[in-house]
């Protein structure tokens, strides 16, 4: 299986890759400036599908992960407190709002298992396999 990031908008990415990741519309199709995604890793073993999305500076409070048919959408955003509006000279990350949704076939994960901790500034999420499609191991088929 192959989780598949799903884009919000065709357009908006294609703007997005035309222009090197500094275009991004929000939902009311108006320039929204330079925002960050979370970078994300992917991997699958016997067991597993595993996600790892890198997002330093959140607190797991700051996240959302819902599954809704076959779809893991995550999310984040975090709140600007009272006394931290800073004037930044530069600013290359900022994960104060996002969302990232992966098309998982539902039929092949155990969705009432899902994980999810958040440490060292990435969250790691957990898929674990149906019983019912993990690898069998070879057994020797007796001839009667």
């Amino acid at each position: 299986m192959t989780l598949i990031r799903k884009t919000n908008s065709n357009f908006d990415s294609l703007l997005n890759n035309f222009m090197n990741g500094d275009f991004h519309m929000n939902q009311n199709g108006l320039y929204s400036g330079n925002k960050t995604m979370p970078a994300v890793n992917i991997y699958e073993d016997n067991e597993q599908y595993s996600i790892e999305l890198a997002a330093a500076g959140l607190k797991k409070e700051n996240f959302s992960i819902e599954f809704n048919n076959g779809k893991l959408t995550v999310s984040a955003k975090e709140e600007n407190k009272e006394g931290q509006d800073k004037k930044y000279t530069q600013r290359e990350f900022n994960y104060a709002g996002f969302s990232r949704t992966f098309v998982v076939p539902k039929q092949k994960v155990d969705d009432g298992k899902i994980t999810a901790s958040y440490e060292n500034g990435v969250l790691n999420i957990t898929l674990p396999k149906r019983e019912e499609v993990k690898p069998k191991p070879a057994r020797n088929v007796e001839i009667a």
